[in-house]
């Protein structure tokens, strides 16, 4: 089972956080932003991975740390389950509607991050997540992760748009982490940084 567990501590933040890739879909998630949980519940449910995080932080002082912070350790956690990538599809491409909305979600798994979030939104805040964190999340994901990732979407209702981004995000990412060969994807026989 390629499956991680990782603590982090941090004078803004704690993180206790269990990322399972051949999973169920089931999620135990609380990170004091209820929206934050929300979606991550929608990319562990869609993706079927198996998902635990209990986090806590300076949310007094906004949303900023916790959030940036939650993408860090997923990341990280999403690289180490991974391991040396042999075997994986490494390559998905998914678009998922939601309603008005709709996203589009290209993964490389090729251990290099690049982010492009071409996403507008039309509120600052949608429930109690500012909006201008969701590239942000990503961003930190990505750069822990060591994934190439291209997020686009659309819509007329931003909690539309940023759900539909996190469950296209999910089945992208299982699509990817499939394993479906037995060598590493990659003419140079790694996927390293």
């Amino acid at each position: 089972m390629r499956k991680a567990t990782i603590h982090r501590k941090t004078n803004e933040t704690e993180i206790d956080l269990t990322f399972v890739i051949e999973g169920t879909g089931r999620s135990e998630i609380g990170t004091g932003v209820a929206f934050l949980d929300h979606v991550l519940d929608s990319f562990a449910r869609h993706g079927l991975f198996d998902l635990t995080i209990r986090a806590a932080g300076d949310t007094e002082l906004g949303d900023h740390h916790l959030v940036e912070d939650v993408g860090i350790v997923l990341g990280q956690a999403i690289s180490q389950a991974l391991g040396d990538h042999a075997g994986i599809a490494r390559f998905a491409d998914v678009r998922v509607p939601m309603d008005e909305a709709s996203a589009s979600v290209i993964l490389d798994l090729s251990g290099r991050s690049y982010l492009v979030f071409d996403v507008g939104f039309s509120s600052d805040v949608v429930g109690d997540l500012t909006t201008q964190m969701v590239p942000h999340f990503f961003h930190s994901l990505i750069t822990s992760a060591g994934i190439n990732a291209h997020i686009s979407a659309s819509g007329g209702n931003d909690h539309h748009v940023i759900e539909a981004i996190f469950k296209a995000f999910g089945i992208a990412l299982a699509r990817a982490a499939a394993i479906e060969r037995s060598d590493v994807p990659s003419t140079k026989g790694v996927l390293t940084g």
